[in-house]
C-alpha cells in the first residue's frame, strides 16, 4: 500500500454503520477529520444547476451511500435539496450538509437572517458547514447581482473579515457546526488567520472549497492548507469542461484543451484498477486527502462516483501530476465583480 494513501488513512475513518435506504444497502464512504473534530465524507454530491432534477438526484445520491451534500444559496436549489434529503429517510445526523452564504448577504446584520432562510429551505435546524462563497461583498438587498445605471456592479461596504466574525457567532449559537471559505486567495485566508479567532476555539477555517483537478492541481497551495489543518473540498473535480462552461465562456481560455477525463493516460490507469477515468480523477483527489464533490443527475454516473475512494499507487499519482497545466475552468469574474482567486 502506498505511503500517499496510508498518510490519508491515518486521518480518515470509516463508519461501521451501513444505512439501509429503500431496501438497499448503502456503500460506506471514507471520511476525513476536520479541525473541529467532525467527520466529512471524502466523496460528496454537488448541486449546481439542474434545479428541477435536484430533489430526485439528492435522494439517489443518499440512497447509494453518499453523505456529503454541497449546495449554495445562489444555486436556488436548497428547497429541492431539503426535499431530497427528507425523502430518503436517512437520519439527519448521518448526513453532512454544506451550503454557502452569497455576497449580497455578507453584511453582519444580514448574515443571521440569510442563514435562517437557508435552514428553512433545507428544512434542517443546522448545517454542518457554512462557507463564504467568494471574498467580495455586494450591496445588501434582494438583488444578488446589484448594478448601477451604467451596469457596473455595486459593491457592499462590508469587509469579508467582518462577515467572518458574524459567522463565528453562528457557530456559537449552534446553527452552524463549522465555517469556512470558498474561492479565497492565500493572502485572503492569511488575513483571516491574522485578524480573527473562531468561537469554536480554532483560529482557522475548517474548510476551503476551491477549484482543483488534474489541470489545476494547486499542490503548493494545498500543502499550505494541510500544514494549517484546513481541509480542502475540490469543486469542479473533473475540470468542468462541459458544454455549459464552454457556452458561457467560463472555460474559454482552455476550450482548446482535451477534456480532463478524455486524457489517454487516465484511461490507461483506470484499466489497471478496473475503474473509469472519472473514478481515477476523483480517487486522485481523495488520495491527496481532499474531499471531492462531483455533480450528476444521471443514475449510473452517481453509482460511478460513489465507488471512487480507492487507493492509487504512488507511480500513478505521479503520472497524473504531470497533467498539471495551471488551467482554471471556473470564471474568475463574478458578473463584473472581480475576486482574486488562488
Amino acid at each position: 500500500m502506498s505511503s500517499v494513501f496510508m498518510n490519508k488513512i491515518a486521518i480518515a475513518t470509516r463508519s461501521s454503520n451501513r444505512s439501509r435506504v429503500f431496501g438497499q444497502k448503502a456503500r460506506t464512504i471514507m471520511s476525513f477529520t476536520l479541525n473541529t473534530g467532525a467527520k466529512i465524507p471524502a466523496i460528496g454530491f454537488g448541486t449546481f444547476q439542474d434545479p428541477d432534477a435536484q430533489e430526485d438526484a439528492v435522494c439517489q445520491a443518499l440512497q447509494k451511500g453518499l453523505r456529503l451534500i454541497d449546495t449554495a444559496r445562489v444555486y436556488d436549489v436548497e428547497k429541492q435539496v431539503g426535499r431530497g434529503v427528507k425523502k430518503t429517510g436517512v437520519k439527519r445526523e448521518d448526513i453532512f450538509i454544506a451550503t454557502k452564504l452569497w455576497c449580497n448577504d455578507y453584511h453582519p446584520e444580514t448574515v443571521s437572517r440569510a442563514l435562517e432562510d437557508s435552514l428553512s429551505d433545507l428544512d434542517t435546524p443546522y448545517v454542518d458547514l457554512l462557507l463564504m462563497h467568494y471574498p467580495c461583498t455586494f450591496a445588501s438587498g434582494a438583488d444578488r447581482f446589484p448594478r448601477d445605471a451604467s451596469g457596473k456592479m455595486i459593491h457592499g461596504k462590508t469587509d469579508y473579515v467582518d462577515t467572518w466574525r458574524a459567522l463565528e457567532r453562528l457557530v456559537g449559537e449552534g446553527r452552524v457546526r463549522a465555517i469556512g471559505v470558498s474561492n479565497f486567495s492565500k493572502g485572503e485566508v492569511q488575513r483571516l488567520l491574522d485578524e480573527t479567532s473562531v468561537v469554536s476555539h480554532r483560529k482557522i477555517p475548517a474548510v476551503h472549497q476551491m477549484e482543483v483537478h488534474p489541470y489545476l492541481q494547486q499542490q503548493t497551495f494545498s500543502d499550505w492548507h494541510r500544514r494549517l489543518g484546513i481541509h480542502i473540498i475540490q469543486f469542479s473535480p473533473l475540470g468542468n469542461m462541459n458544454d455549459f462552461y464552454r457556452q458561457t465562456g467560463w472555460s474559454k481560455e482552455i476550450s482548446h484543451m482535451m477534456r480532463v477525463i478524455d486524457q489517454p493516460v487516465l484511461k490507461s490507469i483506470g484499466e489497471k484498477y478496473g475503474k473509469s477515468p472519472v473514478q481515477v480523477v476523483l480517487a486522485w483527489g481523495v488520495n491527496h486527502g481532499r474531499s471531492v464533490i462531483p455533480k450528476s443527475v444521471v443514475d449510473w454516473q452517481i453509482d460511478e462516483n460513489v465507488a471512487a475512494d480507492f487507493e492509487l499507487e504512488r507511480e500513478d499519482m505521479e503520472i497524473i501530476s504531470e497533467l498539471d497545466a495551471k488551467a482554471r475552468c471556473v470564471y474568475r469574474d463574478i458578473q463584473g465583480a472581480v475576486c482574486l482567486l488562488m
